[in-house]
């Protein structure tokens, strides 16, 4: 079952764990292409549209120990990326988080919460090796 702002995908069965990318953005557009992207490079992608949906999935096993890393925008309806990393931290410390946004001054929000900010736009090949890097810093 998929929920209405979450779209949880297992085309390969029972994947390692740590493998999945959890992508996170309430605008249609952008939250498509980097899926799309991110797929193309051979990335499993779980999507969720707002920051309650990311953090439901983050909650629920077994697909939360199965995601290796995360990427969201700053705005998001309800929450601030910022507020989404502040609760996600608190049951997944170790977390690699990749944070986009087109607004300026966003990175001072996120002081303390050990993630790795790019600013929009974020070219494919950059938003590729970022997750790479990300997951194999993880599986390290």
């Amino acid at each position: 079952m998929v929920a209405e702002d979450t779209k949880p995908e297992s085309p390969h069965g029972q994947e390692p764990s740590g493998k999945r990318i959890l992508l996170i953005d309430d605008n249609p557009l952008q939250l498509r292409t980097r899926e799309m992207i991110l797929r193309e490079a051979g990335f499993l992608v779980d999507v969720a549209t707002t920051a309650d949906a990311a953090l439901a999935l983050l909650n629920s096993e077994p697909l939360a120990s199965n995601i290796g890393t995360v990427v969201t925008d700053h705005v998001l309806t309800g929450a601030s990326g910022a507020d989404l990393v502040r609760e996600l931290r608190q049951s997944h410390p170790r977390l690699p988080v990749i944070v986009i946004t087109g607004m300026p001054g966003a990175e001072e929000e996120y002081e303390g919460l050990n993630v790795q900010f790019r600013p929009k736009p974020c070219p494919p090949p950059e938003l590729i090796s970022l997750v790479r890097a990300c997951l194999q810093a993880r599986a390290a």
